[in-house]
């Protein structure tokens, strides 16, 4: 699960595109943005409803993950690659004051975005802090659930993801995500591009690679689903997409006790 691409070329391509995505949400991108994708991979209305609008026309994630996450009041949350906050919003709504959240982003202006819209939600217990998904600023073992939507694919380095979301977790914590994985090694040339990285595409892994990596960070895989109503946007990505097998799954992890 190496990296042919350079990691800084790569996050400040990402940081590009995620900066759009922040700032023009109805932009033209490889991937579907807001409450339609929303709605249509999973999402109840009440939970979007119950988050600012604006966060939701950010959302830029690839299948449902927070009813495994099945968090409850006083939780405290790790949203790894926390965007624009729809994850991390609704997750505060469910852990309510007595809970924590925590959401980390490399992009600033989608964690501007995600504290100007946790103050206007009265959601305070919420923080956006900015670090990088392979070294999330918490302390071992502070955190009851790790969430990510679609991000993890991004990073050049997945068992050092994965890893440092097992050493956040407390014995008996889960881990929720929803990722992108591939039905087949994807060539060299596709890897080196960063384009595509940034569009979801390049980093994926094959599917029990990504499962493994997970497991290989010490958490038991518990249940794998398929999330069929994900779909890419342009011709380039979804050409891409089919010629690896590329789907969505939600992998839902627990740390043993």
């Amino acid at each position: 699960m190496t990296s042919v691409i350079d990691p800084v070329e790569l996050r400040s391509h990402v940081r590009s595109m995620y900066r759009s995505v922040a700032l023009e949400p109805g932009g033209d991108f490889h991937f579907e943005t807001g409450r339609a994708v929303a709605e249509r991979i999973g999402y109840p209305a009440a939970w979007l409803d119950a988050i600012p609008a604006e966060a939701v026309d950010s959302f830029a994630g690839v299948g449902l993950m927070l009813d495994l996450a099945a968090i409850v009041p006083g939780d405290t949350v790790l949203d790894l690659g926390s965007g624009s906050g729809t994850d991390a919003l609704i997750a505060a709504t469910q852990t309510g004051p007595s809970g924590h959240v925590i959401g980390v982003d490399m992009t600033p202006e989608q964690l501007d975005k995600a504290r100007r819209l946790r103050d206007a939600a009265g959601l305070r217990h919420a923080n956006f802090i900015e670090g990088l998904i392979e070294a999330p600023p918490v302390t071992d073992g502070s955190v009851d659930v790790v969430i990510s939507n679609g991000v993890v694919n991004l990073a050049p380095d997945k068992h050092a993801v994965f890893a440092a979301a097992a050493r956040a977790l407390r014995p008996g914590g889960r881990l929720a995500v929803a990722d992108l994985v591939s039905a087949r090694v994807l060539k060299e040339a596709t890897r080196a591009n960063v384009a595509l990285w940034a569009a979801c595409i390049a980093g994926t892994v094959p599917h029990d690679d990504y499962v493994g990596a997970v497991e290989a960070a010490g958490l038991d895989v518990v249940r794998v689903r398929a999330n069929p109503d994900y779909d890419f946007l342009s011709p380039r990505a979804r050409e891409a997409a089919e010629k690896y097998g590329v789907a969505s799954i939600t992998v839902l992890a627990y740390k043993p006790l």
